[in-house]
């Protein structure tokens, strides 16, 4: 196969890199080189958005295409992330079908599912995609998959593999979610056991590499077995859960994110309050994977490769007694 990756220079591109470079011919492009770099692979400097990748994939007659690039932190200009997610995503499918390109993998998100009050208690695959408007990332990706299910319909020639993971964790996994476990103290609100699923990051690079060498199609959830509650992850980092009333947090949301002193704001709050939890069982059965991990043994992973999280936490505590 040939296959091209967008995003190739992220940690879940170069890890697909170095897998897939080991018996196919493997193309990434992204908005600049990874600082260590991966051999044996051709890279370009291309955003998602350019006209060129068209002609890029007909040159080298790409037959897979893994699209992983998309704007994992919300910057100020929402405008932009916007048009990088799904303006660049449809850029992404226009010159696939230009190049007759057989197979498109995409990396979407749980948050597709959106934070919800009545979201069921596990979340499947043929459930409504309600992304929220107020938490971007959510939104977007919720976006992209609707231009997705339209190109399925009118085109569907151009087979799809579609993923929603839960929280990425692994050896160096470094994001938002991670960043709270890093804070003192962890958030709770009043009523809400808001349950984490995890995903070891290895399940997700193993789970797309056959995906696309066996061109599977269709949409997954990609969780391990169970969920954390938020209260159970507090006890594992050994740090005090503030349990707060829903008001009360919406007012310090509002209070902290003027302030600069936390990146949620306040209409954000139903991110920490109604969590989506995926069900696993179609990822299981249908696209036959079994995740190496349960939700807490990635937790558990996570922490023995971040020992730093907990010790601080037991330092603090212990210069408090």
């Amino acid at each position: 196969m040939t296959i091209l990756i967008t995003g190739s220079e992220g940690y879940l591109g170069q890890a697909l890199v170095r897998k897939l470079t080991v018996e196919h011919d493997v193309i990434g492009i992204d908005i600049r080189r990874a600082a260590t770099q991966q051999q044996g692979y051709k890279f370009y400097e291309m955003d998602i958005r350019d006209p060129a990748l068209a002609a890029l994939l007909q040159q080298h007659r790409v037959s897979h295409v893994v699209h992983l690039a998309s704007v994992l932190q919300a910057s100020s200009d929402r405008e932009r992330d916007f048009d990088i997610d799904v303006n660049g995503t449809r850029n992404v499918l226009q010159a696939c079908l230009h190049a007759g390109v057989q197979h498109l993998t995409v990396t979407s998100s749980g948050a597709a599912y959106g934070y919800h009050a009545d979201n069921p208690e596990w979340l499947r695959e043929t459930d409504t995609l309600r992304g929220n408007k107020a938490f971007a990332y959510s939104y977007h990706k919720r976006k992209v998959e609707e231009l997705l299910a339209e190109y399925r319909a009118y085109h569907p020639q151009l087979q799809q593999l579609v993923l929603r993971p839960g929280t990425i964790l692994g050896a160096h996994t470094d994001n938002q979610i991670t960043d709270l476990f890093k804070r003192k103290r962890l958030l709770a609100i009043k009523g809400a056991p808001s349950p984490f699923v995890f995903i070891w990051d290895q399940d997700v690079i193993d789970i797309i590499y056959r995906g696309v060498t066996h061109s599977k199609i269709g949409m997954f959830n990609l969780a391990g077995d169970g969920a954390m509650p938020i209260a159970d992850i507090a006890q594992r980092l050994n740090k005090p859960l503030l349990v707060l009333s829903a008001w009360l947090l919406r007012w310090a949301l509002r209070v902290g994110h003027r302030l600069g002193l936390t990146q949620y704001s306040a209409e954000q709050l139903d991110f920490l309050r109604y969590r989506p939890v995926l069900d696993n069982t179609a990822l299981k059965l249908e696209f036959g994977y079994l995740p190496a991990k349960t939700s807490r043994e990635v937790f558990e992973f996570y922490l023995q490769h971040h020992p730093e999280v907990v010790r601080a936490a037991k330092q603090a505590k212990e210069a408090s007694t």
